[in-house]
């Protein structure tokens, strides 16, 4: 991975937050501002958000005048405080902050800008009792999760990004595993694949669900279907076909110990589930929201009630675990979920109106992971920047 900013460790500087840090105040929902200072058509193109957050953009270049004019602090009035500024590298918005800061007013600096918060990817170990070490990995700029599941001295990367690819095989090595399997549970839409990466690195072979070849898919890899079957070590991955929010989506469950995993892609979240639209087209939307209904009833909460959901992405709305986890049991997302108890008519009106926009780019990331059109790394990491929008919330 490229490291596209060069922040100062901030450890030691009141006047800044490291990204780990900006992560948890997120997830704490306490209130702040964030002061974008980058032009209008970059934070409409993305920006911070969050519950508790207030985004306010304001241009660098109006803190270069009040400089001038010695009137800072009007620009912030208005503010409620603490302030966290940010910009593309965290160069414009530290200006800002030193004087906003000499003024008497509490704001602190994005170290790194933008583009550290989009490096930022944390793992986690899930705590569960399954017959192989699972990590989650968070990109909380984007809310993306993808997993390592390592079992016997081998491993499997399920929904890997592109931008990551060296850190899933450095976690695998400290497990004393090599990487086996890449796996995408669907054609993603909202970030670029990292599959064809770890063939290329770890020598692994990719693994894609079996109706990617009708969307044009033009790579080698390794297909599977329903009930289709991924050793790793002594633990096994089980292919549950999962329509819907695209045509060729698959689940994968792991099974053998007390806590049976399925690992749902973009099928269903903890705060709702998958848009059906991304694929089709708005136009033929319904028919693929009534596909991703009778999936959901029938091939996800027909699953055992302690079946443990580990999804591919989490919003906003999303309740992390104490340990920063976002997994939740099937009978938990079952009571709280109102779309899991909608009748289908309803739940079709549901998913398919009032629908967020796009994700960015997502023709072409859709291209980009079918292998259709070949990018290098900076193109592929300014594409998939922004929220990913995959979900219907609840």
């Amino acid at each position: 991975m490229t490291d596209r900013s060069d922040p100062a460790d901030p450890a030691d500087d009141p006047s800044s937050i490291a990204p780990e840090t900006l992560a948890e105040l997120l997830r704490s929902r306490d209130r702040a501002t964030v002061l974008d200072v980058r032009n209008r058509d970059e934070f409409e193109r993305w920006h911070l958000e969050g519950e508790g957050i207030d985004a306010v953009q304001i241009p660098h270049m109006k803190f270069v005048q009040a400089e001038a004019t010695g009137d800072v602090t009007d620009l912030v009035a208005d503010l409620e405080e603490p302030i966290v500024a940010v910009c593309g590298r965290g160069e414009a918005s530290g200006h800002a902050v030193g004087l906003l800061r000499d003024a008497g007013v509490e704001a602190r600096n994005l170290a790194g800008g933008m583009d550290a918060w989009a490096d930022l990817y944390t793992a986690r170990e899930l705590e569960v009792d399954a017959p192989a070490t699972v990590l989650q990995y968070d990109r909380p700029s984007s809310g993306c999760l993808a997993y390592l599941v390592v079992s016997g001295g081998e491993a499997a990367v399920i929904d890997p990004l592109r931008a990551f690819a060296d850190r899933y095989e450095a976690d695998a090595a400290d497990r004393d595993a090599t990487i086996e399997y890449a796996v995408d549970t669907h054609v993603h839409a909202d970030h670029v694949s990292g599959v064809r990466d770890l063939v290329s690195r770890a020598d692994a072979e990719a693994i894609v669900p079996d109706g990617a070849r009708d969307r044009g898919l033009a790579f080698d890899a390794t297909t599977v279907a329903n009930g289709d079957e991924i050793r790793i070590g002594d633990a096994t991955l089980t292919a549950v076909a999962t329509p819907g929010h695209t045509t060729e989506s698959v689940s994968l469950r792991l099974e053998g110990g007390d806590d049976p995993l399925l690992f749902t892609g973009d099928t269903l979240f903890l705060e709702g589930v998958g848009r059906p639209d991304l694929e089709p087209g708005t136009e033929d939307a319904a028919a693929a929201a009534r596909r991703l209904y009778e999936t959901l009833q029938h091939r996800i909460c027909e699953q055992p009630g302690d079946t443990t959901i580990a999804p591919g992405h989490y919003g906003d709305a999303a309740e992390p675990r104490e340990d920063g986890t976002y997994i939740a049991r099937l009978e938990t997302l079952r009571d709280q979920l109102a779309a899991l108890s909608m009748d289908e008519n309803e739940f079709v009106e549901h998913t398919t109106s009032d629908l967020p926009p796009r994700p960015a780019n997502d023709e072409r990331i859709v291209a980009v992971n079918l292998g259709l059109e070949a990018i290098d790394e900076e193109t592929a990491f300014e594409l998939e920047l922004g929220p990913n929008n995959c979900a219907v919330a609840d």
